[in-house]
């Protein structure tokens, strides 16, 4: 991939969608992890007005300091950038302890952490409301289309999404080019959306190296390896469980004989 090309290439996109909307600029959500890393460092190069928005609830310190360095660099080089911080804990306790309970704690676990980004989800509304703004995704390929691995109406809730046609290897790729802090480089990607350490990896069950070899796999299944199979079930198995986020809403279509 040629970096500097995809990267102007997005830009310009950006830039253009943008125009063509009669918007500002855009509003994203940094959460200290390399897609938003990217995205926000691609929107802040379109010179347009670009909000980076925190919205801790109950996050992990170092999550939380690495995303406040990035939009640091960000700010101190771009003057359309801007920030904010939105402490979302309060509102998220106060909505959890509204909520009903349910047994099994993986259900409920789940259902608050898809809470937490659709939370999110409404916060950045509020901003692109405000200031006119576009809603930047931060999603990539492999989470977008792949596994479906992002919050319907949570972290999938967006205006336009710049790097949803980049593998995750890619993205990494893109993100050294732009020159991306180490800290967030080298971090191991989590949604955060638990309040713990768990990764990506430990949720999917497997790399996004190994997703992205998955995602393209056309060959022949019994010279696979053990791990290979396994990653290959685990992406299937993900990607029909997850469909529905990836298609259209469906509509059911009246008959005209009966309207």
């Amino acid at each position: 991939m040629d970096s500097s090309l995809v990267a102007n290439h997005i830009i310009s996109w950006l830039k253009t969608y943008a125009e063509q909307a009669g918007v500002n600029g855009f509003v994203l959500g940094v959460s200290g992890g390399i897609d938003s890393a990217v995205t926000s460092a691609l929107c802040a190069r379109t010179s347009l007005k670009l909000i980076c928005l925190e919205m801790p609830i109950h996050q992990n310190p170092t999550q939380v300091s690495r995303a406040r360095k990035h939009i640091e660099s960000l700010e101190n080089v771009y003057p359309n950038v801007s920030s904010a911080t939105v402490e979302l804990t309060k509102p998220y306790d106060s909505l959890a302890e509204s909520l009903p309970q349910h047994s099994d704690e993986s259900v409920l676990s789940l259902a608050f952490a898809n809470t937490r980004a659709r939370l999110r989800m409404t916060t950045l509304y509020y901003y692109a409301g405000l200031n006119h703004l576009l809603v930047a995704g931060t999603g990539n390929k492999v989470e977008d289309f792949g596994v479906g691995f992002f919050t319907k109406y949570g972290d999938g809730g967006v205006d336009l999404s710049p790097i949803a046609d980049l593998t995750k290897s890619e993205v990494y790729e893109l993100g050294a080019y732009l020159d991306i802090i180490p800290e967030i480089i080298a971090a191991a990607p989590t949604d955060g959306l638990f309040g713990d350490d768990r990764t990506d990896e430990d949720q999917i069950g497997a790399s996004y190296p190994e997703l992205e070899w998955a995602m393209g796999f056309d060959g022949d299944e019994a010279v696979l390896t053990p791990r290979q199979k396994v990653v290959l079930d685990i992406y299937r198995k993900r990607n029909e469980q997850n469909k529905h986020k990836m298609v259209p809403i469906p509509v059911c279509i009246i008959p005209e004989n009966l309207k």
